[in-house]
């Protein structure tokens, strides 16, 4: 693919690039995310955004923006951009940018008459510190860059708004300045390489506009806390380096600091390039402990997520040491047979059936791609006979019937995927026997069959073997249909739901299914027929009565169409894997074909990442958050896929 370069003309059309984000972030799950043109258009924008561990260890958006003044000549330039109260912008700095790259580090390019600077960004990867590099790469005569820092010291999900109880005081530290706005919050620290002077004007600015939660319904306006202004002076081929942080940097130390850092970031020059940057990003380690973040900008550990991210994830850095401490932490909360659908600890929310059954399906991908089934077994297996075990006894939530099916229901609640909840109740009604809880169950059963057998473990074997032998017809006589020519969606009782939905397609992409080869491919091209599109999968057809293929507006509207007519990427993994099982090696071109298509959304909404969701129809806008772990993991277990039928 060719590198990913803005230009002049892309970056000053406001209705262009003002759609397009940035994101950066470390494994200390500290991030910076804004526009190409780097004004914040939603409340989760910021450039310093870290955890707060004294406070509720989620993320708070500390230092909003860091607006940059060029002067020569006694003449302000101004190279911010902000939005203002009734969509009025100032100041219109994007009027300066010559390009942005998304290189080795992102990099932007201001041109004010003969004066370019340039501007380079990156997260120590172990700290919660970016790191700015300002170069005046051209200039006539030396100039004055001025910054000054808008502060927040709020939740990622709040909104700042001038008060009286704001500390606007400051610090001196070495070569800068601290700040701490409330007593709860950790300092930040904004520091130097060279001497620089700084003014203390404190100023609130008030009603910026955000124009994303305005058109998704939520408060909209913030203020912001300017603490005064810096001035560093500059000759031509000059450098500065700027630390923001949350512990205080040795400033001497910070242009090394850049560059050790800048050589553990690689080339973007490829697909998988771009694919494999934006995978590092999902992994937050703290100590031994390592969530996959299952979203930017909001998301945090989820565990359905987390499964099945983590074989894609894992194949795109590699490296899958990771992989076991990610389960591992996610075993920290396992209880009685589930893993939380959200959250850790004492947060912790176990609202899902399928996530202990995707647990099965994560350690069986590690198995299968590290040829590591009896490790599999040795490490997981009483984790794994305690879900089964479990499931088979039955919870208030879930239980296996005498059919060997399983079900899974619970007043105003939904356990499956799709989870939208409307006024207390489920958008996607789906209680009783849902398609791809079913084939997830199957798939479990068997992998720890198959695991047992390896481990000699016979009385673990033939528990199930009834099962084995009586499933398969159980499943079939419950959800397919052969006048249709593809399964039922959810059954309960009498009631047989044959809503075209893409749940189907995991009763064929599973290593294990119970369908015939014929069956399957009815599903399959069922699938590719009505659900289809070139970012993934419909969550229902256009065919059907309730199709809502725009995901956009307030809360209720995009609930209500999550799972009735949008499109999932996530879900282009396991089509891809049912195609496979189908049509074997001969599936290759078609599927590489579908992969290649995903590199054409690299440069919209987060550039160089992929998006949650996409609109049913044509163009597909992408919507929701703006980078998906588990969006992004099956692209790159595509191309692994890819590679593995080339191969046979």
């Amino acid at each position: 693919m060719e590198k990913i370069l803005f230009t002049k003309k892309e970056l000053t059309n406001l209705e262009y690039s003002l759609q397009r984000e940035v994101l950066r972030a470390n494994i200390s799950n500290a991030y910076s995310c804004t526009t190409l043109p780097s004004c914040n258009t939603r409340k989760y924008h910021g450039l310093l955004i870290v955890p707060q561990p004294k406070i509720d260890d989620t993320n708070h958006v500390l230092l909003s923006s860091l607006d940059e003044t060029l002067i020569q000549n006694n003449q302000a330039f101004h190279l911010a951009l902000h939005r203002y109260k009734d969509g009025v912008y100032n100041p219109k700095g994007h009027k300066y940018l010559e390009s942005y790259e998304l290189g080795v580090l992102p990099t932007h390019v201001y041109r004010v008459g003969n004066i370019v600077l340039v501007k380079q960004m990156l997260f120590q990867e172990k700290l919660d510190r970016l790191l700015i590099k300002y170069t005046l790469e051209q200039s006539d005569e030396d100039v004055d860059l001025e910054l000054m820092p808008l502060l927040a010291f709020r939740q990622i999900h709040r909104l700042s708004k001038a008060n009286d109880n704001a500390n606007t005081s400051y610090e001196n530290t070495s070569q800068g300045v601290r700040y701490k706005m409330y007593k709860e919050y950790t300092s930040l620290y904004l520091q130097f390489s060279k001497k620089v002077g700084y003014q203390h004007e404190p100023y609130w600015y008030y009603d910026f506009e955000y124009i994303n939660e305005k058109e998704r319904g939520y408060d909209y306006l913030e203020d912001l806390l300017s603490p005064g202004k810096f001035t560093i002076n500059l000759s031509q081929g000059e450098s500065v380096f700027v630390s923001c942080g949350v512990e205080e940097a040795n400033p001497f130390l910070l242009s090394q600091d850049f560059v050790k850092e800048t050589r553990f970031r690689f080339p973007v020059e490829t697909m998988e390039d771009v694919l494999r940057r934006a995978a590092r990003m999902f992994f937050a380690r703290k100590g031994t402990i390592v969530d996959v973040v299952a979203g930017f900008p909001w998301f945090g550990r989820w565990g359905r997520d987390t499964f099945i991210s983590l074989p894609g994830l894992c194949l795109a850095i590699d490296d899958w040491r990771i992989f076991k401490m990610a389960i591992d932490s996610e075993l920290s909360d396992f209880r009685d047979g589930f893993f939380p659908n959200i959250g850790s600890g004492i947060q912790s929310a176990y609202n899902s059936v399928d996530a202990s059954l995707w647990f099965f399906w994560c350690l069986q991908q590690y198995a299968y791609i590290n040829d590591a089934r009896t490790e599999v077994w040795n490490l997981y297996s009483s984790t794994m006979k305690q879900i089964l075990d479990t499931f088979e006894e039955g919870t208030n939530n879930v239980r296996m019937d005498s059919n060997f099916l399983l079900w899974q229901s619970q007043e105003g609640k939904a356990l499956t995927w799709m989870d939208a909840i409307v006024e207390g109740e489920p958008v996607t009604k789906r209680s009783g026997y849902a398609v791809e809880i079913n084939a997830l169950w199957y798939n479990a059963v068997m992998f720890y069959r198959e695991l047992a057998d390896i481990a000699c473990a016979d009385g673990e074997c033939a528990k199930w073997d009834e099962f084995a032998s009586v499933f398969p017809s159980s499943f079939k006589s419950t959800f397919w249909d052969k006048e249709k020519g593809y399964l039922a969606d959810c059954v309960n009782g009498m009631d047989r739901d044959f809503s075209v939905r893409c749940n189907m397609i995991f009763a064929v992409s599973m290593p294990y299914t119970c369908l015939s080869l014929k069956i399957r491919q009815l599903i399959v091209e069922k699938v590719k027929q009505e659900l289809l599109t070139p970012y993934g999968l419909r969550t229902l057809s256009p065919t059907s009565p309730n199709y809502h293929p725009v995901y956009r507006g307030n809360q209720y509207e995009r609930d209500y169409a999550y799972h009735n007519g949008t499109v999932w990427a996530w879900l282009i993994g396991a089509f891809s894997e049912a195609y496979f099982n189908v049509y074997g090696n001969n599936a290759v071109h078609y599927i590489e074909q579908l992969y290649r298509q995903f590199g054409n959304i690299l440069t919209d909404y987060c550039v160089g990442s992929i998006a949650e969701v996409y609109d049913g129809n044509p163009p597909y806008k992408p919507g929701g958050s703006i980078s998906q772990a588990w969006s992004v993991a099956e692209v790159c277990r595509m191309k692994y896929l890819i590679d593995k039928y080339k191969n046979e």
